[in-house]
């Protein structure tokens, strides 16, 4: 019988840090908070991008608007995918112009970030897209990588990171999952 053992990597606290130097590193880079909009990945992304633009507005007084993307119909794995994604695209400020920042719990293959610069591409030509990310795990397939990064986590392709959030699973925290034994 395979046992699954985990290993916390960053708690609540270690989170918040993380999202408060993003943010700073944000504002820094942009020279403020003007002409951003946030673009959370369904589905942890999304309360990742809502922290992080609570943080700009704190720091700069300005409130950064969000958005949600779905990126599920623009993945290249959509034909070998069992389900859909019940999260829909929500969009109500244009990006024509703007600075994107997409925000991902986990940066590994560079599959869902191309998806989702495909996904914004859709919606108008934005002045730059930019990567924030609270954890990068290495591994890539694709010549991407984040402009932010809360942690970087050396992994095996064994292992598998989670990112749990308090408006999603109930707890923040993030593990290194590993299966051990089979059969």
């Amino acid at each position: 019988m395979p046992v699954t053992t985990e290993k916390p990597i960053m708690n609540a606290q270690d989170i918040r840090r993380a999202l408060v130097r993003i943010a700073h590193e944000v504002l820094e880079h942009n020279r403020g908070a003007k002409d951003i909009v946030l673009a959370g990945i369904a589905t942890r992304g999304v309360p990742l991008a809502r922290r992080l633009a609570e943080h700009l507005r704190e720091f700069e007084g300005v409130s950064v608007p969000t958005v949600t993307l779905d990126i599920s119909l623009y993945r290249d794995d959509i034909r070998i995918r069992t389900h859909a994604s019940s999260v829909a695209s929500d969009v109500p400020v244009d990006v024509e112009g703007r600075r994107v920042v997409l925000v991902d719990d986990v940066l590994f293959t560079g599959r869902s970030i191309r998806a989702a610069m495909d996904a914004v591409m859709d919606l108008g030509r934005p002045q730059s897209i930019q990567l924030a990310v609270l954890v990068d795990r290495g591994h890539r397939e694709l010549p991407i990588r984040a402009d932010y990064v809360g942690k970087n986590v050396p992994t095996s392709l064994d292992e598998a990171v989670q990112v749990r959030l308090i408006e999603t699973d109930s707890a923040d925290e993030v593990v290194i999952v590993k299966q051990e034994g089979g059969l």
